[in-house]
């Protein structure tokens, strides 16, 4: 069974800023991620990260209205 990444950015200049965000999200989280593979992270990890991120979404987003 073969692997295929679906995680498309609809907006693909906007790659390098979700990374940033991906990464700031990450150090607020006290995980290690680093550019490239990360197949050393946990699943909470990982989860946590992706987690932090919609959670700043929310807010960002609560904040505007």
């Amino acid at each position: 069974m073969s692997s295929k990444n679906t995680n498309k950015i609809n907006v693909p200049e906007a790659r390098a800023a979700m990374d940033k965000f991906k990464m700031e999200a990450a150090a607020e989280m006290g995980v290690n991620l680093k550019q490239g593979y990360n197949g050393d992270l946990t699943s909470r990890e990982a989860g946590s990260v992706g987690g932090q991120m919609v959670k700043k979404m929310i807010e960002s987003y609560e904040k505007n209205l």
